[in-house]
């Protein structure tokens, strides 16, 4: 999208979070609040993005995928943030939008809707809003009878009236560059939390400047409510949660038992395969057509799963290649594995890939079969159609050739 830069507002530290964690850092279904904010505004097609930090901004450096940052050395509120961000814009035409860091769940199509009607309608300002049975915390939009939008009351300066008022501001904004600094220059801190309100610049640039203010209401409000306590991203998490579930369904993914059942953003999983109850996947998974996984099954980030494999009871993978068709059936820990095709591996057997430093590899090669409790310690290799016996430790280095069936503490072949 050309001549857009966003700007997203990730200063505070969250304070009703009860945390040495800066809000936006918090983990949300595997990534931190901000990763989703950001990736929703790649999304929509804005590729320069300024993240305005303060509190806890080294843990928020290496998230940024990209996107710029820069300091608001004091946190005197949403208008001097913006203001922060000024000297580094690439565009002195053209468009800002302005979002939260803490609103994980706002769609890119919501943001191309809010950007589409800020651009179509000529407004020197366009300003997202939501209907919400409970406003309290939130700015509240006031109008006139003309349903033009006056200004917006913030809660803690609302009046009883303003207070009753349903329609929010969610804090995501479009503005013409020239007006947005122009607005911001009239701001003053004279209210209750003695701040410069971004809010401000709404009125300032309808009444004082006599320029259009717009306005977009988001179809769901859910989408664009924010973060402030450990129960808001609880909520935020079974949202999401059940975003995820309710795609792979749609996709042809059977999931048993969704309210006991956690899937990552960005998991790919093949049609026809079933999900059974108490199956947490973590981000960066795989997994191939007309497999079976769990119940009380835990892939880890980093895991492929070939097509119609089995992954059983109480067995975590992480980092491990399946191959098409191999079971993997009961109590068992594979890490940094590579698992071939038509591999039985018994219950209770375990890689054991770190040696107190290092995480190393275990290969099982295809058709092999790992008897029930063998421990295979990495680095090794199990050769095609080797048979580990029951309760056989495999040290490290000591490679079973194909063919052959190895037996013992530690193994030794069986002739």
């Amino acid at each position: 999208m050309k001549k857009i830069t966003a700007v997203v507002l990730a200063a505070g530290r969250g304070t009703r979070m009860k945390s040495d964690t800066p809000k936006v850092m918090h983990g949300l279904l595997g990534k931190p609040i901000i990763w989703y904010v950001l990736n929703a505004l790649k999304a929509a097609g804005i590729k320069d993005i300024i993240v305005v930090a303060g509190y806890g901004s080294r843990m928020l450096k290496g998230e940024l995928g990209g996107a710029r940052m820069v300091l608001q050395k004091k946190l005197l509120g949403s208008g001097d943030a913006v203001n922060s961000a000024k000297r580094f814009l690439k565009f002195r035409t053209g468009d800002i939008l302005v979002t939260c860091g803490d609103a994980p769940l706002i769609r890119p199509e919501t943001l191309k809707r809010l950007i589409g009607k800020h651009r179509s309608s000529g407004a020197s300002a366009t300003v997202l809003t939501a209907k919400v049975k409970d406003p309290s915390g939130y700015g509240r939009m006031i109008r006139d009878d003309n349903k033009k939008i006056l200004k917006i009351a913030e809660d803690k300066d609302a009046s009883v009236y303003e207070g009753s008022i349903d329609e929010i501001n969610v804090g995501t904004y479009c503005f013409k560059y020239a007006d947005l600094f122009a607005a911001l220059s009239k701001v003053r801190s004279n209210n209750s939390k003695k701040e410069f309100y971004l809010t401000d610049t709404l009125s300032i640039i309808r009444s004082g400047m006599s320029k259009p203010v717009e306005s977009v209401l988001a179809e769901d409000e859910s989408e664009v409510i924010g973060i402030n306590t450990r129960a808001d991203l609880a909520e935020a998490s079974m949202r999401l949660k059940n975003m995820v579930l309710r795609g792979l369904m749609a996709d042809g993914v059977t999931i048993e038992d969704p309210s006991t059942t956690i899937i990552h953003p960005g998991v790919k999983i093949g049609r026809d395969t079933v999900i059974k109850p108490n199956t947490i996947i973590g981000s960066n998974v795989t997994i191939g057509k007309g497999c079976e996984i769990g119940p009380f099954a835990r892939i880890r980030p980093g895991t492929r799963i070939a097509d119609s494999a089995e992954i059983g009871n109480f067995v975590e993978l992480v980092r491990t290649t399946i191959g098409k068709g191999t079971k993997v059936k009961h109590h068992t820990y594979l890490g940094d594995a590579v698992v071939g095709k038509g591999v039985n591996v018994g219950a209770a057997t375990i890689t054991a890939n770190y040696d107190g430093k290092n995480k190393h590899k275990t290969v099982i090669e295809d058709g092999a079969f790992i008897g029930v409790g063998a421990i295979l310690i990495a680095p090794v290799k199990i050769g095609r159609r080797a048979t580990v016996g029951a309760g056989c430790v495999v040290p490290k280095g000591h490679n079973v050739p194909p063919g052959v069936t190895v037996v013992g503490v530690p193994a030794k072949i069986l002739k």
